[in-house]
């Protein structure tokens, strides 16, 4: 979620200054783009994983604290909720072997984490939306301790002025109201990052934004919220519901929300930071002491705190990033449109099939996305959302198709080549693609299962549906921790 504040309250002039060093930042950054040499010798790849902490029962258990001090290690974080945390993973150039470096990492990591995580009375739970989550868990007290949070709260509803109301239609339907952003915490995703030069990012992005909806669909885990089965990736709705700032009004005038699919395809990292300055207000107007004019004109490379800063306040699916290291600039694609879970390998098999794919159209001649329109991605991408496994997309060349008939027919293959052009052994290319073959002919990802397992709890031993969700989501993690693919979990 970024870096701690000390700040509490703004001022108009505080405002005021935030956007000049904004501005000044990103006339900066276009400077940079013209005459700077970004870091591309060794494209990094990188992963994040948000994560949910339950007691004996499969409840939230509000002790991430308590955890992060038993892990002891910095690539664990505090996030949003106290039943939260996050894991970064050193970043790796994929090639032969980081992929499944990843995999071996994350898998160490979490194994030792949950040891000591059990020292407090806390197990680790990998899910897009903890099953067991309930409306009084969703509450200024759940916010974790970390003054940006609840400086986060203050602001997203100063600018909203009004509760916001979560209305989620799917199988179900929930409609309730929220006085806090806690229900954001409800929302872990797995993040992948990927450095790229500047002038290959609007293919990477561009890439990124058409395959959002097969991704989504495919690697649904998030069925359930607050006891209602509603989309197979609730958490798209919830997340874009609980952090928009606007009141209906500014709805009304198209006013564009903080969590954002987009609204066209680019031609330059540049385009999204500019929309970035020019749609949103600031959230967090926290200025930093450096000149970025100054320390460019000096041969340095400047921080741009503030652009980054505003940036990480506005929550798009597919999120450029500028980052800094080792006094080396660089750009990269953050790709957030994933749940956590179910398995290290089914988040590493979602890995394979996104940076293969990514990779392999934005080598094409002729680019998708000159093929279709910008519409018809986010619709993909929000129809997959709500059927899961089961939907149906919008491909070009083909028109209205199954999402499972794509992949086996037509996307495998190219994910396999982007892989290829990796440089990914061959040996985990087919590993990994194959759990997402598997995925497609069975039918079955995370949320699948928790719906096809929760049914048949309620039916077949009569219990009431939080009874089903707790002994579901005990089940589930426990089947977690083997590693299985989510495809070859049993039943009832």
């Amino acid at each position: 979620m970024g870096k701690d504040v000390e700040r509490t309250e703004f001022t108009r002039a505080d405002r005021q200054r935030f956007r000049e060093k904004v501005r000044q930042c990103l006339d900066v950054f276009a400077q940079m783009l013209k005459q700077s040499a970004f870091d591309t010798d060794r494209p990094m790849s990188g992963l994040e994983v948000e994560l949910n902490l339950v007691d004996a029962a499969g409840d939230p258990a509000m002790k991430n604290e308590d955890v992060l001090a038993a892990i002891a290690d910095p690539d664990f974080q505090t996030e949003l909720g106290q039943f939260n945390i996050e894991i970064n993973l050193a970043p790796r150039v994929l090639g032969p072997d980081g992929l499944s470096g990843f995999e071996e990492s994350l898998r160490a990591s979490l194994n030792a984490a949950e040891e000591h995580a059990r020292t407090v009375d806390a197990n680790i739970v990998m899910i897009g939306i903890l099953p067991t989550l309930q409306h009084e868990h969703m509450n200024a007290e759940t916010l974790s301790s970390n003054q940006r949070y609840k400086l986060l709260d203050q602001q997203i509803f100063a600018a909203r002025g009004e509760d916001l109301e979560i209305n989620i239609a799917g199988e179900e339907r929930l409609v309730t109201q929220a006085d806090t952003i806690a229900p954001e915490s409800a929302c872990t995703s797995v993040q992948y990052h990927l450095q790229v030069a500047p002038e290959r990012f609007a293919d990477f992005w561009n890439a990124s934004q058409v395959v959002a909806g097969i991704q989504v669909a495919l690697g649904a885990n998030s069925p359930y919220l607050f006891g209602k089965q509603l989309w197979a990736e609730s958490r798209i709705a919830l997340f874009e519901q609980s952090t928009d700032t606007r009141p209906d009004e500014l709805k009304a005038q198209g006013v564009r929300p903080r969590v954002w699919f987009g609204d066209r395809w680019i031609t330059s990292i540049f385009d999204l930071f500019e929309e970035n300055v020019r749609y949103y207000s600031a959230l967090l107007p926290l200025c930093d002491e450096e000149d970025p004019s100054q320390v460019l004109a000096d041969g340095g490379t400047p921080q741009l705190s503030e652009l980054r800063l505003h940036n990480g306040t506005i929550y798009r699916w597919n999120r450029p990033i500028y980052d800094v290291v080792d006094g080396r600039p660089h750009l990269r694609v953050e790709n957030r449109v994933l749940p956590a879970g179910p398995t290290v390998v089914d988040v590493m098999a979602n890995a394979a099939l996104y940076f293969g794919l990514v990779r392999a159209l934005a080598e094409q001649e002729r680019p998708l996305w000159t093929q279709m329109s910008f519409s018809a991605a986010e619709e993909n991408f929000h129809a997959a959302a709500k059927g899961g496994i089961g939907a149906r997309v919008y491909w070009p060349g083909i028109g209205d198709v199954p999402v499972t008939e794509l992949v086996l027919r037509r996307l495998l293959p190219l994910a396999h080549t982007g892989l290829d052009l990796w440089g990914v052994a061959p040996e985990q290319r087919d590993r990994l693609l194959g759990v997402i073959e598997k995925r497609c002919i069975s039918g079955r990802n995370g949320s699948t299962w928790q719906v096809d397992t929760v049914r048949a709890l309620e039916e077949t031993r009569s219990v009431t549906r939080e009874q089903a969700l707790r002994e579901m989501t005990r089940r589930y993690a426990t089947h977690m921790h083997t590693n299985e693919p989510v495809h070859s979990w049993p039943g009832v």
